[in-house]
């Protein structure tokens, strides 16, 4: 076997072209004399000079015409070289996905994306408002908890206050009428019929503005914002509220200023009314819709939404039964706490004015200091009785709760009066929420609607009334 001499430059420029065209067109043409690192450099020539000197072996056959065979081994490039980076090219797998995500983002469309864009927004814009009313309302919270407390000591300082007045008008007259003649018995009468005129003046006052009723209203009215802070919290905490429940909080929060005023002058309430009238202090339905009640009478024998037929009727009973025993006599007593009311603030001015002219005629009879010690000792009473008992307070108690059961009663022909048993409130929810505000099991609520049905039939009045609370 002979061997062939081989051409060492010749294979030097040889692997250094193919190192050229294995190596991205930025970078500079590789040359061994252009190599940075001489190690690097040293090492890299000796490989080339090695693969250069590799053997090249020659065999023949036993043949006439000889063949010659040829193999040449070349060892493996160095990993020393870590200067040139060849790009990949990309697999049909990574071809595909980008199809695959070409073909995703031509199929939607970009109104759809649009549409999505502006829901997000509106959801936060409505969350934005809600936070803001909530805000607003836990001031208004901490504005009627103080403005009550202090009405609160305005009734409790004005009753005593004019109390000792009177009192003491009252023992100087006495003492008037006891003693002598001159100076000493007109300072005593002067005195007394200024204190009894005071006390007239302040009682007009007093029973003008009602501070028991005033501080009645702050309690009422916060908590009733108590209630709207707890439902945005709620409404808050469930989920994304929309714009329809920004508008409905701000028409609540708005029913319950008109309803319970902070001002006393030119905004405050008629404390007596010419007919009791319960407290409203929710929005006016007028969106509520009068819906066709062709859909009512038809059988539900399967429940839709947690409604029935038998639900329904039941409901209906509850509302007679509200209507003809709870509102009505609330309406009574409520006429009845005015009347003694209005009487009694009439009395105690006039019996402290009668009292303070009595006063002034002290010393001319017997009968001038009678009616000036009388008068004022009645005053006294009828106050004490009117503000220490808190007539007011009462009888705004007693229109928040003929308002409780108005709205109750408001809520429950709403819900019926919807033909869309999917748009109302899920049936055992709200039947549940019936028998809480009345203080009753949904079995006694079950109970009660049989009563009241079976009275009806009978042509007689049942002898119980629908809340258990008040």
């Amino acid at each position: 076997m002979g061997h062939v001499p081989i051409n060492r430059p010749g294979v030097v420029r040889y692997y250094t072209a193919a190192i050229n065209k294995t190596q991205p067109a930025s970078l500079p043409p590789f040359s061994i004399s252009t190599f940075p690192l001489s190690p690097y450099k040293e090492k890299l020539r000796e490989n080339l000079h090695q693969m250069a000197s590799s053997t090249l072996r020659l065999s023949s056959s036993a043949s006439c015409s000889r063949q010659i065979n040829a193999a040449i081994h070349v060892p493996k490039l160095p990993k020393v070289i870590t200067y040139f980076s060849v790009p990949k090219i990309p697999t049909r797998k990574l071809l595909e996905e980008l199809k695959i995500r070409e073909g995703f983002t031509s199929i939607v469309p970009i109104e759809k994306i649009n549409e999505i864009t502006t829901t997000s927004t509106d959801d936060k814009i409505a969350t934005t408002q809600l936070y803001a009313i909530l805000e607003a309302v836990a001031d208004r919270v901490e504005m009627h908890e103080n403005i009550g407390k202090q009405r609160e000591n305005w009734n409790t300082l004005l009753l005593n206050s004019i109390n000792m007045i009177t009192l003491t008008a009252a023992t100087m007259a006495g003492a008037a009428a006891i003693g002598g003649a001159g100076m000493p018995l007109l300072a005593l009468k002067l005195s007394s019929t200024l204190l009894y005129s005071a006390a007239t003046g302040m009682l007009l006052v007093m029973n003008k503005i009602q501070p028991s009723q005033l501080a009645e209203e702050q309690r009422n009215a916060t908590r009733l914002f108590k209630q709207i802070q707890t439902q945005i919290q709620t409404t808050l905490a469930l989920g994304t509220p929309t714009e329809k429940d920004v508008k409905g909080l701000m028409e609540k929060v708005l029913a319950v200023d008109k309803a319970y005023p902070l001002p006393l002058l030119g905004a405050m309430l008629d404390k007596f009314p010419e007919k009791f009238e319960p407290s409203v202090w929710w929005p006016s339905n007028q969106q509520l819709q009068k819906k066709n009640k062709s859909s009512q009478g038809k059988q539900r024998d399967e429940k839709k939404n947690g409604w029935s037929e038998e639900m329904e009727v039941e409901m209906l009973e509850i509302i007679e039964v509200v209507k003809r025993k709870d509102i009505e006599d609330y309406e009574r007593l409520g006429n009845l706490v005015l009347k003694i009311n209005k009487v009694l603030a009439i009395s105690g001015p006039l019996l402290t004015g009668i009292a303070a002219v009595g006063s002034a005629f002290v010393g001319n009879g017997s009968w001038a200091a009678v009616v000036a010690v009388a008068a004022g000792a009645l005053g006294s009473a009828v106050n004490a009785f009117e503000h220490g008992g808190q007539i007011g307070m009462v009888f705004e108690m007693y229109r928040n709760c003929a308002g409780f059961f108005q709205l109750l009663q408001e809520s429950i022909e709403a819900t019926l009066e919807e033909s869309d048993l999917e748009k109302r409130e899920n049936g055992e929810l709200f039947q549940m929420n019936v028998a809480l505000k009345l203080g009753r099991s949904l079995s006694n609520l079950s109970e009660l609607a049989r009563k009241s049905a079976s009275s009806r039939m009978d042509g007689t009045t049942i002898d119980e009334f629908a809340s258990k609370l008040f």
